[in-house]
């Protein structure tokens, strides 16, 4: 893993730090495949239990794809299309419908812990996408969020229109999506794209605390719990009570956790659970 993205454990959390802060954080091609990845570790670590996502400085949690990255090398910029299916790739490569901004979208969203967008600065394109793709945003005063993909005579990637709608609803999407216009920590919190606004010095914190929160209880039933709500997304009632029934069933695999819920509570002790 590069210098560009830092992680600290604070007991069962994992702080990931976007450390890009000369280039407000923006995501290169090579830490879009570096955060996918590391997401597949974090998933697989059952010593980790919550994720915290914060950029490096205060002027942004992240600015989104690196578009500069061709003019600092006295080259042309990239064309995103061929980037992503050169002729020269192998084919299996070429038939990938994803690509590494997809491919990070899901893994960030398939994350079975919880997961925090610490925002404190500017959060566009990519960038804002990424924080759409955690289970809350926390920001501080100087969170910004800007779509700007049409500035960019794009349309929207990353997730950002399947988890922008289902955040603040289909018409605030569009009017962020189509004006393309800089939305404030205060507005964002009005309207749900901040779940909460703390102030520039306790953002790391508040993440932190909250991300600690989520870790105080049985984790194999806090991962069954946030894929059972995020399945139920999609589906009608139905479908949903049959996703519940499947996630009680997986709760019930740590039965030393079931165990101890039972007689912390008997015994009006905090727990200690193990995810066994």
């Amino acid at each position: 893993m590069s210098a560009e993205l830092v992680v600290e454990r604070h007991e069962h959390v994992a702080l990931v730090r976007l450390n890009r802060p000369e280039r407000m954080n923006a995501l290169s091609s090579a830490l879009f495949d570096e955060l996918a990845e590391l997401c597949a570790q974090l998933e697989a670590d059952d010593n980790v239990r919550a994720v915290v996502f914060i950029g490096a400085g205060r002027r942004a949690f992240s600015a989104g794809a690196d578009l500069a990255a061709g003019k600092r090398s006295s080259q042309p910029a990239p064309d995103p299309i061929a980037e992503r299916f050169p002729t020269t790739a192998p084919q299996s490569d070429r038939l990938d419908e994803l690509g590494r901004v997809g491919r990070l979208a899901v893994a960030i969203y398939e994350m079975t812990k919880p997961t925090i967008a610490a925002v404190n600065g500017v959060a566009a394109g990519a960038g804002m996408s990424l924080a759409l793709g955690c289970d809350l945003r926390i920001g501080s005063p100087q969170a910004r969020f800007k779509t700007v993909f049409v500035e960019r005579s794009l349309s929207t990637d990353a997730g950002m229109s399947f988890f922008l709608p289902r955040i603040v609803g289909y018409s605030r999407a569009a009017d962020l999506i189509l004006s393309s216009r800089s939305v404030d920590a205060d507005e964002s919190y009005r309207i749900g794209l901040l779940d909460r606004l703390v102030g520039t010095e306790e953002l790391e914190a508040e993440a932190l605390a909250i991300a600690g929160q989520f870790t105080r209880w049985p984790p194999l039933a806090v991962r069954a719990a946030k894929r059972t709500l995020q399945r139920n997304m999609q589906k009608d009632l139905r479908e949903a009570l049959v996703e519940e029934r499947l996630g009680l069933f997986f709760c019930r695999l740590s039965p030393n956790d079931v165990a101890e819920s039972r007689a912390s509570w008997r015994e009006k002790r905090e727990p200690r659970f193990t995810g066994t």
